[in-house]
């Protein structure tokens, strides 16, 4: 099959590799039909260093159930599946908890043995706890925002979750890429009527204020808390979901939120410490919280709104490559020439 590997920063390319096949009784494999590259994904494109590579990459996508191991119930060959980037069994105390990510059966795509998804064909583990088969066929025109559960519409949501945002919470969002705007569009399902979108991209944040942003603050640093502040009367928000990972941009949510409000992180961290000193956190009784999203806990609540088109997370996706340009999907997001992109087999 072909599939997409990194080998070093800048250096992506995609080659033939093995089929995957069946290892355990608990996987399947399955053809993808749809994958896509991630924000996340662009780290390694910045730093990764060659002697650790060749990498294979991917963790989001869609895709048609070709094999079943033995011990997998539940699905069939030729059912279309979304898998979050995180497998899981769906059954131990830590998933029934909602924290799949931290299944002890569980780990990522991409990583420790199994395959990456920006691939004509993937080995699920743990198939039966991991794979939500969808009631449409992959001719659908909502394969893209199907594909958003995957990963990105679910980071979002957990951002918004965490940060237990409700309709009495106003938030500050920072970061327009796709994450952030998937928490725009989470905080307002969860009713939040006051929502600041924090970036300087304006046909991102004009998809913000599609997606529910009331605000947005171009500004960055001391100038854009500035900015936050004086929107709220001086005091910030209740909460703050941040979508980048990026120390500045810690920084900033530290300056916009409001005393005794939350702090929620799903940009994954590109530093090694976060002060969190009596000046920052503990005096104004703020809470960090946030993490790597158990997007399997969210596939089933946020499912139907998807499938009725009362949302459409699909529009993040803002340009289209097959499986043999996706290197060109890498450069066009690393340019800021597009905000996510899609990949076809």
């Amino acid at each position: 099959m072909r599939a997409t590997f990194m080998y070093g920063a800048g250096d992506v390319r995609v080659q033939n590799a093995p089929d995957p096949a069946i290892q355990q009784p608990t996987d399947a494999v399955v053809r993808v039909v749809r994958s896509c590259v991630c924000g996340s994904d662009l780290h390694p494109f910045h730093t990764m260093a060659a002697s650790d590579g060749p990498a294979p990459m991917g963790h989001e996508f869609l895709g048609v159930v070709e094999e079943l191991g033995a011990d997998v119930s539940g699905l069939r060959r030729g059912d279309l599946v979304v898998a979050p980037f995180a497998y899981a069994d769906n059954t131990c105390d830590l998933c029934r908890e909602g924290l799949h990510t931290s299944c002890p059966q569980g780990g990522f795509f991409a990583s420790g043995g199994v395959g990456g998804a920006q691939a004509e064909a993937v080995r699920v583990p743990q198939a039966q706890g991991t794979l939500v088969k969808l009631p449409v066929g992959e001719d659908s025109p909502l394969l893209p925002s199907l594909l958003t559960l995957a990963d990105v519409y679910g980071t979002g949501y957990h951002a918004a979750k965490q940060a237990r945002v409700n309709p009495r919470t106003t938030v500050t969002v920072v970061g327009d890429g796709a994450v952030g705007l998937m928490s725009v569009l989470s905080a307002k399902q969860l009713g939040a009527e006051r929502i600041i979108l924090m970036g300087r991209h304006k046909d991102r944040t004009d998809l913000g204020r599609f997606f529910g942003a009331t605000d947005v603050v171009a500004e960055r640093g001391q100038e854009g808390i500035e900015k936050v502040r004086e929107l709220t009367g001086g005091q910030g928000t209740h909460t703050v979901l941040e979508a980048v990972g990026h120390m500045p941009a810690y920084d900033m949510a530290v300056g916009v939120v409001r005393p005794g409000g939350v702090i929620s992180r799903v940009g994954v961290p590109q530093y090694e410490d976060a002060a969190i000193g009596f000046g920052s956190l503990f005096g104004p009784n703020i809470t960090l919280t946030g993490g790597p999203a158990p997007v399997r806990a969210y596939i089933d609540e946020l499912l139907p709104a998807v499938l009725d088109g009362t949302v459409d997370p699909g529009r993040v996706f803002d340009r289209t490559v097959s499986l043999d340009e996706v290197a060109e999907g890498y450069g066009a997001m690393d340019r800021r020439e597009a905000l996510k992109v899609l990949v076809t087999p």
